[in-house]
C-alpha cells in the first residue's frame, strides 16, 4: 500500500472512486431491509454508516479542504497546531489502523437513516464531484494553512483530501462486519 506521501492528488481521487464504487456496488446488491438492519442497538446500519460517509466528507473533510485553499489564497495563516502523535501515524501508514472505532451515540453525531437509496446515490455523486473540483484546487495551493481534527491535529488542505480517501476505505471493514451480521442473521 503506498502512502499519502507518495500518491498524488490525482491517484487519491481515483484510489477514493474505486471504493466509492464499490459503496455503490454494495447498494445495488442490498435490499431496504439489509440496508436499515442494526446488529445492535449500539451499531450503525449499512445506510447509516453510508449518510456518515456522506456527511463526513461534505460538512467536515472537504468543507475543511476549501477553508484551508481559501486561507492559503488570501495568504491568512492560520494556527498551524501540527499533527498529534495518532495523526502522525495514520499520515506515515496512509491508512487508518484496522480497528473498529466506536464513539457514543449522539444527536449531534449518529447518523439517521437515510431517505432512500436514491439519497445515497445522490450524497456520494455529490461526494465524487466535490472531491474532483478539490483536486483542481489544490493545485498550486501552498498548503500552509490548518484547520484542527479533533484527533489528528492540524491538518493542510491536502491532508483533508487525503483524509477523505482514508476515511472511505477504513469503514469497508464496518461493511464487512455488518454484511456477515445480516447474514448471520438470515441463518438463524
Amino acid at each position: 500500500m503506498e502512502t499519502t506521501r507518495t500518491r498524488n492528488h490525482h491517484e487519491i481521487r481515483r484510489d477514493f472512486e474505486l471504493t466509492l464504487e464499490r459503496y455503490l456496488q454494495e447498494l445495488e446488491l442490498m435490499n431496504d431491509a439489509q440496508l436499515s438492519y442494526k446488529p445492535s442497538e449500539m451499531d450503525w446500519s449499512v445506510g447509516q454508516m453510508y449518510q456518515h460517509l456522506i456527511q463526513s466528507a461534505m460538512k467536515l473533510h472537504l468543507a475543511n479542504v476549501r477553508l484551508c485553499i481559501s486561507a492559503d489564497e488570501k495568504t491568512v495563516k492560520k494556527t498551524d497546531q501540527g499533527k498529534t502523535e495518532a495523526g502522525e501515524v495514520i499520515f506515515a501508514q496512509g491508512s487508518f489502523p484496522p480497528i473498529r472505532i466506536q464513539v457514543p451515540a449522539s444527536p449531534e453525531y449518529t447518523p439517521l437513516q437515510p431517505n432512500g437509496r436514491e439519497s445515497i446515490i445522490q450524497g456520494f455523486s455529490e461526494v465524487r464531484d466535490e472531491m474532483r473540483r478539490m483536486e483542481v484546487l489544490l493545485q498550486g495551493t501552498t498548503l500552509e494553512s490548518t484547520l484542527p481534527h479533533p484527533r489528528f491535529g492540524g491538518l493542510n488542505a491536502e491532508e483533508w483530501f487525503v483524509l477523505v480517501e482514508m476515511h472511505y476505505r477504513h469503514h469497508l471493514l464496518q461493511l464487512e462486519r455488518l454484511k456477515m451480521a445480516w447474514e448471520e442473521r438470515e441463518q438463524r
